[in-house]
């Protein structure tokens, strides 16, 4: 046991061992990360700078664009120096750190993507009481509770992992960090682990899944009476936040839930892409191309850039 705690980096594993795959996955991610980062800036600065922009929803899709940036950069920077430099070490500090902020960052996305619902639900089912209910305060102290819970919940699950003994090995078999790799090459007794991260992701997640539900649930009950215009302008607006509610938290859930005695290397490290990468990829293409306020502030910003060049 006295080798057990000497563990002072661990190796992710790779997509691929072949130089040309490497590259082509190395490739592939940088063009998903930039995409992204390009996607939430232009939402950013077109909520920011377009002052009828400037209300709760996009409020909270302005604190989002920036959670995601953050969010993928945690992990897919990473990825893709280790793919095409071959060299997949990271230290025990670096891998602690990376499960802190994937942690931190993952719930305070999903509490935001609940209170989001919250706000399309007061919007269409509640319309007269919007804006006492949605005020500037309120969104103030949900977006810092957030960040708080996100906090906590990142502390708690990062210092019980490291607290473990690792000497089995100090592969990690996936593509970063994460607690459900670690829990399996740990020689320390992971039950009270495993326990800790079923009754967290019931806790949180299962509990945001519900209200969500129950919010787009009374959100459909009062779209339906509407006209056939303003339905489609709702529906357009809550399936897409459906879509992505649903990719994090299916496939976030297969990942953590189950058992770390059942494994299969490669079907953990596509499913990890679906909910650390695709959702924040999906985000800005969501709100951006969807959405005709989001579009027509983009133009103004880019005609007032173009006007103010050539002058």
């Amino acid at each position: 046991m006295a080798n057990s705690t000497m563990v002072t980096e661990f190796l992710l594993m790779g997509f691929a061992e072949m130089l040309e795959l490497r590259v082509l996955y190395a490739l592939l991610f940088l063009l998903m990360y930039l995409a992204t980062l390009l996607g939430n800036l232009i939402i950013f600065t077109a909520t920011t700078l377009d002052q009828s922009l400037h209300t709760p929803m996009y409020f909270f899709l302005r604190n989002l664009s920036i959670l995601d940036m953050c969010y993928i950069s945690v992990t897919v920077p990473k990825a893709c120096v280790n793919s095409l430099t071959d060299n997949r070490a990271i230290s025990a500090a670096g891998c602690a750190a990376q499960i802190f902020l994937l942690f931190w960052l993952a719930v305070t996305e999903l509490l935001f993507l609940t209170i989001m619902a919250c706000d399309r639900y007061v919007a269409i089912c509640r319309p007269l009481h919007y804006p006492v209910i949605m005020n500037q305060r309120i969104c103030i102290q949900m977006t810092l509770v957030s960040l708080l819970s996100g906090l906590i919940y990142a502390g708690v699950h990062t210092g019980n992992t490291f607290r473990l003994s690792f000497c089995m090995s100090n592969v990690v078999r996936q593509f970063f960090c994460d607690i459900p790799s670690l829990l399996r090459i740990s020689c320390s007794d992971t039950f009270s682990n495993e326990l800790l991260i079923i009754i967290s992701a019931m806790g949180i997640g299962g509990s945001c899944f519900i209200f969500i539900t129950m919010s787009y649930s009374r959100i459909f009950s009062t779209v339906l009476k509407f006209q056939s215009r303003e339905r489609g302008k709702a529906f357009s607006t809550c399936v897409p936040h459906i879509l992505v509610v649903s990719i994090f938290l299916s496939f976030g859930s297969y990942v953590y839930v189950r058992p770390s005695t059942s494994s299969d290397t490669i079907l953990d490290m596509i499913f990890s892409v679906f909910y650390s990468i695709v959702p924040p990829l999906l985000n800005p293409i969501i709100y951006s191309l969807r959405n005709k306020q989001v579009k027509d502030a983009v133009r103004k910003i880019v005609s007032r850039k173009f006007y103010s060049g050539k002058s």
